[in-house]
Order: structure tokens, then C-alpha cells, then sequence
């Protein structure tokens, strides 16, 4: 018996939004709107994500000793997520500064600081809650040595789902264990290390023979590609209007880890996860944005 539907290994950070008119180009000052401070990061959005559709959900992160870590685990605990493997110092916690013009488009500069401190040691210490999780989702904004050390510490019988972004080259024992790996076209090109050529069928080809047991190609408003060695099927993307789409991957990422420790099919999880995924972008913001079950249900 899991005490844990998952936990993810990710990073938290405080998001500091200022509207602007335009961007400044170099050497340039402009005035913009008032600070606006969210809580962020792929693997807090994921934690939360998870917890407030229903998953009994951990987050294994670290946050600095100050006001911006207080708004990270208040975010956290609001949502029902476990913080016991939330650390705590070592470095301020990671902040992203984003400005953001009036067609929505935006500009970001992340200072990792705490996130770049979660080490393979602690991943070490925190044996119990990997034993104690059905799935394990990570992503890369934290050391790449330590995602490899999430792998090599998994049991037997838990899964693994990863979201190499930002995307970067991954050692064979990573991509080996992704089940599934989940990129969009940019970041398959990356992992690829090469052109993408042909159709999203194609891509998932490449990839899979990379190493993953599965995969999951994220098209946008095209929904997404599902791949397996037992073949490969689209999902249709739901129908809404999009608000703001920040966070809405991360969405989509927890809702088909969960569901897929809850046994359903590669296809079935990623149908559901879409759903949550259009739930997300109808509204502002990230971890304010993600729905609970009986929301996506009413989709």
C-alpha cells in the first residue's frame, strides 16, 4: 500500500510579474506595472496540480529561510500536498523574473537559488517517500545529477515521469526509466539532439529509440501523441478559450502521472490530463489556475 499517488522532485520558485508596454531593449529603461509575487515552479505547479485533483501528493523540493519560502509551502499545504520533504535554507529561494507585454507574450530570467542546492544527498535521505510513492515525477530545473539519482534510487514497482524542461541532453539510465517522457516539439529536438523530421509519429519514433518505455508528445491545440512499442495514438485536444496558458503543461503533467498510478492506459490518462490541461489555460495565472476533479468532470 503507497501513502502517496506521487511525489514529484522538482523545483519551487517565487514568480515576480511586472506588466510592461514593451520590453526594454539594451541599456534601456522602462516603468511597468505594480509587483505582482505568485507561487511557481514546475515542480510546486506539479505538487499542486496533483493535490487539488484529488491525488495524495509529495513534493521533495528546497526553498530558501525567507518570505518568498513561506509563500511556496503556504501555497503547497493550502492544496492538501505533503511538504515533509520540503527543505528548508542552504540559499534564497529560486525566483523567476518575468515581464509581460500586452499581447501576452513575456520574458523570463529564473535565479535558481534554493533548486540548484537539492543534491543527490538528499535524495538519499528522502528513501522513505520514494518507497512510499506509487509514481515519481521530475523535472529539470534542478540539477541534472540529481534527477539521475531519483532513477537510481527508484523501487521496484514505482514509475517514473519526466519533464525535461528545461531540455538538455539526459544520460541513457534516465531516459531508460522515463515511462512516460513527456516533451513538446521543442524539447524533442533537444533530446534528439538533431532535426525533427516528419510527422509527431516520427518524432515519437526517435525518441522512443533513445530508450523510454513510453512517450508523450505534447501538440498544443493539437492535443498530443501518445507512443509505445505497442504503437501510437493521438488525443484530441478539449476546445476553450484560452485565457492564459502558464502552468497548463504542468497541469497536464500531474493529472497523467496520477492517472497512470491509478492504472489506466498511456491513452485513457493522457485524454483525462487534457482535459485538465484546458481547465487550466480558462484561467489567470498558474497554481491559482488548476481545477479540481469535479471541474474537469464539468468541462
Amino acid at each position: 500500500m503507497y501513502d502517496y499517488d506521487l511525489l514529484v522532485v522538482g523545483s519551487a520558485n517565487a514568480d515576480l510579474v511586472i506588466g510592461v508596454e514593451r520590453r526594454p531593449g539594451a541599456g534601456e529603461t522602462v516603468l511597468g506595472s505594480d509587483l505582482a509575487v505568485h507561487p511557481g515552479g514546475k515542480g510546486a505547479n506539479q505538487a499542486v496540480a496533483a493535490a487539488r485533483l484529488g491525488a495524495r501528493t509529495a513534493l521533495l523540493a528546497r526553498v530558501g529561510d525567507d518570505a518568498h519560502g513561506q509563500l511556496l509551502l503556504d501555497s503547497q499545504r493550502d492544496a492538501g500536498v505533503d511538504t515533509a520533504g520540503v527543505l528548508v535554507g542552504g540559499a534564497p529561494t529560486g525566483v523567476a523574473l518575468i515581464t509581460v507585454d500586452p499581447s501576452g507574450d513575456n520574458s523570463i530570467v529564473v535565479s535558481p537559488g534554493a533548486n540548484g542546492r537539492l543534491v543527490p544527498e538528499d535524495v538519499r535521505a528522502a528513501a522513505s517517500l520514494l518507497h512510499a510513492s506509487r509514481v515519481v515525477s521530475a523535472q529539470l530545473e534542478v540539477p541534472l545529477e540529481t534527477v539521475v539519482e531519483v532513477v537510481r534510487n527508484l523501487p521496484d514497482g514505482t514509475r517514473f515521469v519526466l519533464n525535461p524542461s528545461p531540455p538538455r541532453s539526459l544520460p541513457e539510465e534516465v531516459l531508460a526509466a522515463c515511462d512516460p517522457l513527456i516533451v513538446n516539439e521543442h524539447e524533442a529536438r533537444v533530446i534528439v539532439e538533431g532535426d525533427l523530421t516528419g510527422s509527431p509519429e516520427d518524432w515519437a519514433r526517435a525518441l522512443l529509440a533513445l530508450g523510454p518505455r513510453s512517450v508523450v508528445v505534447t501538440l498544443g491545440a493539437e492535443g498530443a501523441l501518445v507512443a509505445s512499442a505497442e504503437g501510437a495514438a493521438r488525443v484530441p485536444s478539449v476546445a476553450v478559450k484560452a485565457v492564459d496558458t502558464t502552468g497548463a503543461g504542468d497541469a497536464f503533467t500531474a493529472a497523467l502521472a496520477w492517472r497512470l498510478g491509478l492504472g489506466e492506459s498511456l491513452v485513457d490518462a493522457a485524454a483525462f490530463a487534457a482535459r485538465v490541461g484546458a481547465a487550466a489555460v480558462t484561467r489567470q495565472g498558474a497554481q491559482v489556475s488548476f481545477p479540481t476533479a469535479e471541474e474537469v468532470a464539468a468541462l
